[in-house]
């Protein structure tokens, strides 16, 4: 199956050096570019691509508008939207997870480690930088929480025992396999609470699930 990849920045240049390593893959072609947020809604919706690379400033609709038009479309379900920003730690990053995209990796990222990433974000697994992610959410998100007035965190009433348990260890960014080993139990048993927990919380992915353990204090980020 050929994994269908749409770009969205507003450097051509940027552009052209992503799709030439994209088409370089037998096993992914670009479907479209985009140079805002607007376009990239609206080739998501004509293209149905399986991934699209947004970043987040760009003129008009920015990424973060795009990435929640597209994930709040219920007719681009199986669309994914992998955010490549300049800076890694970006509070902008954590309004995208939130709205919906899977994951996140800055624009000097490796090619391979991009190929990987794109291929993750297609089989619908979540992909966060390892250099950045967990700080990045335990600062902004838990600063919001400490701070923002009315603010209330999603309730985690619905989830078992087990379900938080599992939860916690999703937000250090563990795989299934490593939770697997360390609760002693299947890496199925791991999936099947993980999917649970995403249908009881409305999280699209993984990466919702990190933000909403921060948020709901259920993690407490260093320092706070």
């Amino acid at each position: 199956m050929t994994i269908r990849v749409l770009l969205a920045d507003d450097q051509a240049l940027l552009r052209g050096a992503f799709r030439m390593l994209v088409e370089s893959e037998p096993d992914m072609e670009v479907v479209g570019e985009a140079c805002d947020g607007a376009q990239a809604v609206e080739l998501a919706r004509r293209e149905r691509a399986d991934v699209v690379l947004m970043d987040i400033r760009m003129p008009g609709t920015d990424g973060l508008a795009a990435t929640r038009a597209i994930c709040a479309d219920e007719e681009l379900a199986g669309v994914r939207v992998l955010i490549l920003t300049t800076f890694e730690v970006d509070e902008y990053v954590v309004e995208a997870l939130r709205a919906g995209a899977s994951g996140f990796l800055g624009k000097g990222v490796e090619p391979g480690d991009l190929l990987t990433a794109v291929r993750t974000v297609a089989a619908g697994d979540a992909l966060l930088s390892p250099a950045a992610t967990k700080g990045l959410i335990a600062h902004v998100v838990g600063r919001r929480a400490a701070s923002t007035t009315g603010f209330r965190p999603p309730s985690l009433e619905a989830l078992t025992a087990r379900e938080r348990e599992v939860l916690t260890v999703v937000a250090a960014g563990l795989s299934n396999d490593e939770i697997a080993a360390r609760l002693e139990v299947s890496p199925l048993t791991v999936k099947t609470h993980v999917n649970r927990a995403m249908a009881k919380l409305g999280a699209r992915d993984r990466a919702q699930l990190v933000v909403i353990a921060y948020e709901s204090g259920l993690v407490r980020p260093q320092g706070l």
